[in-house]
């Protein structure tokens, strides 16, 4: 293929949005000075002139940066001025030309151009090109309907590949730059590629719109048929005098709200919200919302209440067969049932059951609304940060639902459950608010009659429900959530009662769960002692009750094996079942020690023995306390010792031994945490017994707290102390004289094989711990 270029002088017209290509012939309107007087320059010469267009459409007055540089050179075949002031002009594209030159003139453009002849070459590929082009426009035409189909036919005669692709281009809707880009395109097999690249991409373009087209469609005629359906339906459901749509959940609604008993508020406010979600299309979310609502103050028991069993006899049966001992919060219940039964009519208490864990706090809960006859909730507040958790979520909010108060109700049936809220002391707080203060209305009996949650918008009663809570530790609750509560002190269980849970609650339990009787499995009263001693520290009977199921299980498997036909356990065959003893409880030394002295604790599993031994060193007066002791601890020792040196004269010490002497008191097993204000007077009888070398008797046991001036304060959990003095084979404690009030809590097996001597002075501990011979005198 041979490319000539001649050169040759022409008037320029400039063209806006408009291309044209050698071989095609259209109309122009031209309008702009310049444009008509370089056509009337071209009529004057020899009819040709050059067309090319301008980068921007907008621009009214171009210069030569403002047109490409090529164009088509054109002869000027029919001139018409229209009454407007405009040319029609009738143009017949020739030749490709490169614009070399601008020479502006007084009213036009003359360019001098060179002007591009190209001969066509009879070539293989090129042909290749044309049939290709010609298949894609074939294909593009089928999809588009902005050009006509006859343009096939017309095309198809085209046998010079040049014209083909400049005809083609011509009737493609592309933009400017795309037709510019194929007029510059000198080399035809090149511009037959760069057609066919438009072609394709033109074509993935045209079948896409068709495809979405044919979507929408699709969908368009799918919602009429569905509308054409549900009209069918509505009329269908009209003839059969049925309900439709909308009309038929409204009118669900108000035969329920006509059965409801509740306040006339809330039947006022149900009835504005129905008239609302009548005029909510049934499209609409809002009109879920509103139902959701108004299901929820349907669903409510607002006046619906249970009857209580006003049985003493009975409650008390029911509470007794379910729990040992936990006699203040029997007695509690009692207490609100025989008043109910004197009055008909008492507002919910609200009781606090404080206790470690394990000792039946939930499970009292159950047993408190069976013995009333009342629906049982129960709530854990464990974790809880949200305030929205109590008081629900407005109904503003995506999702929004009540709190678990009115969720708890709801779930009850009933007005008036026993509503269990358990570990009330785990509560934490955040960004969302505090949920401890949320419960402060639900919690008060003088507010909780007009309870408001956010999500029902309404006053809930909740005066009636009995309220109760439990935690480990009082001193986790807020203090002003404690003072809405009644305080019921769960201390744990002691080993007689223990011993007697076994044997009553759980070994008949466990027996039950794995398919065991009294004929197969015996369990004996030194084995169940052992377990509570060795296998087991803890408060409640938690761990208890997993040895007797482990226990059970072992005796099972061996029954089903046929390894015997009954099984035995007794305290010297237990380690075959349970493994070597896990813990050690303190016993009373074998002799008396001089500057060692058995105190008793508390801990969170019971009561305990410690021994307190001191040592005298020479020194300094250096004061050291080991065991992992803790702040009250240490300070009571300080207070011993300042007590100590202010009566070395009764005592008979020397009266500068803290310049001589270093003291070492030390609590053993240092690995467990001790503190509590129970020790002081332990710590002062083991110093003035290594300091006077006088021992101290071993079967005497203490506890008390020690002042500078030596008088003995009270402390807690006498119980329980009381009961690991008996366990460890004491036979006399020493206790602070206002104590004396509770040794009513002691068992009586404990108090008749124990001596309790209340004490008011340290003088009266030393009298009775320290062993001295008969004729020595007391310290007064």
């Amino acid at each position: 293929m041979a490319v000539k270029e001649e050169e040759r002088m022409l008037p320029l017209l400039p063209l806006r949005g408009l291309l044209v290509y050698p071989n095609m012939v259209l109309h122009l309107d031209v309008g702009r000075d310049r444009s008509v007087k370089a056509l009337e320059q071209a009529m004057v010469d020899d009819d040709l002139i050059l067309l090319a267009t301008q980068h921007e459409v907008q621009v009214e007055d171009p210069t030569p940066e403002d047109i490409y540089q090529m164009g088509t050179i054109a002869r000027v075949r029919q001139m018409l001025k229209l009454p407007n002031g405009t040319i029609r002009v009738l143009v017949e594209g020739l030749h490709r030309a490169r614009l070399l030159e601008f020479r502006e003139t007084d009213s036009f453009y003359q360019v001098r151009v060179s002007e591009i002849l190209q001969e066509d070459v009879d070539d293989v590929n090129v042909e290749a090109l044309m049939r290709s082009v010609l298949d894609h426009f074939e294909q593009y035409l089928r999809l588009s309907k902005k050009v006509s189909p006859e343009t096939l036919s017309a095309v198809s005669d085209i046998d010079e590949p040049g014209r083909l692709a400049d005809v083609i281009a011509s009737h493609l809707p592309l933009k400017i730059e795309d037709k510019q880009r194929i007029l510059e395109t000198i080399d035809i097999r090149e511009r037959l590629e760069t057609l066919l690249s438009i072609l394709n991409d033109e074509r993935e373009v045209l079948e896409l719109e068709r495809k979405i087209s044919q979507r929408v469609k699709k969908q368009m005629e799918k919602t009429q048929k569905e509308y054409y359906l549900r009209e069918q339906m509505k009329a269908i459901q009209r003839e059969l005098g049925e309900k439709e749509g909308r009309m038929g959940e409204v009118e669900e609604l108000r035969k329920k709200l006509e059965e409801l008993s509740a306040p006339d508020t809330v039947k006022e406010k149900v009835e504005k919200e129905l008239q609302r979600l009548e005029k909510v299309p049934t499209s609409s979310a809002e009109g879920g919302v509103i139902r959701t609502y108004v299901e929820w103050l349907l669903d409510l028991p607002w006046n619906k209440e249970t009857e209580d069993v006003l049985d003493l006899a009975a409650a008390e049966a029911i509470l007794d067969e379910d729990h040992y001992g936990l006699e203040k919060t029997k007695e509690r219940v009692l207490e609100y049932l025989a008043v109910q039964k004197m009055v008909n009519k008492l507002k919910g208490p609200i009781l606090c059951l404080v206790g470690p864990p394990g000792v039946g706090k939930t499970s009292m809960g159950r047993s408190i609304a069976r013995a009333l006859g009342r629906k049982f909730v129960r709530v854990s507040l464990g974790g809880v940060r949200d305030e929205a958790e109590i008081r629900g979520h407005r109904r503003t909010y995506v999702g929004a639902m009540p709190g678990r108060i009115i969720q708890g109700i709801k779930t009850a049936g009933m007005s008036n459950p026993v509503f269990l809220m358990d570990e009330i002391d785990k509560m934490a707080m955040d960004f969302r608010g505090d949920p401890a203060s949320a419960l402060l209305e639900v919690l008060d009996p003088e507010q909780n009659a007009t309870f408001s949650d956010h999500y029902i918008e309404l006053p809930y009663d909740l005066s009636k429900v009995m309220f109760i809570t439990t935690a480990n530790a009082a001193h986790q609750i807020p203090r002003p959530l404690l003072d809405r509560m009644e305080l019921i002190n769960i201390s744990g269980y002691t080993e007689i009662e223990k011993e007697k849970i076994a044997k009553e609650y759980l070994i008949p339990k466990q027996m039950k769960e794995h398919g065991l009787s009294k004929e197969k499995l015996q369990i004996n009263t030194d084995a169940i002692q052992k377990v509570i001693r060795h296998y087991t520290r803890e408060a409640g009977v938690r761990n208890l009750e997993r040895a007797v199921g482990n226990l059970s299980r072992k005796a099972a498997k061996q029954l089903v094996s046929n390894e015997k036909k009954k099984v035995v356990v007794t305290a010297n065959n237990l380690p075959q079942f349970l493994g070597p003893e896990k813990f050690r409880y303190g016993k009373a030394e074998e002799t008396d020690q001089v500057g060692a002295a058995t105190g008793l604790a508390w801990t969170a599993a019971g009561g305990d023995t410690l021994t307190v031994e001191v040592s005298v060193l020479p020194g300094k007066g250096k004061l050291t306390l080991t065991g992992k002791l803790g702040d009250v601890m240490k300070e009571s020792a300080q207070a011993a010792f300042s007590y100590i040196r202010s009566r070395t004269n009764s005592f008979n010490i020397d009266p500068d031994f803290h310049e001589k002497n270093d003291i070492h008191i030390h609590v053993p097993e240092g690995a467990i945490p001790k503190d509590g204000p129970s020790a002081g007077i332990t710590m002062a009888t083991a110093m003035v017994s290594a300091l006077t070398e006088i021992p101290v008797s071993r079967q005497v046991g203490m506890t008390g707290e020690v002042t500078l001036r030596g008088r003995v304060l009270p402390i807690g959990g006498l119980k329980e102390k009381a009961l690991s003095a008996h366990r460890a084979g004491l036979t006399h404690i020493l206790i602070p004289e206002e104590n004396q009030k509770d040794i009513e809590e002691i068992p009586a097996s404990v108090k008749e094989s124990l001596k309790i001597t209340p004490v008011s002075h340290m003088d009266e501990v030393l009298k009775l711990a320290l062993v001295r011979d008969s004729d020595e005198s007391n310290p007064s």
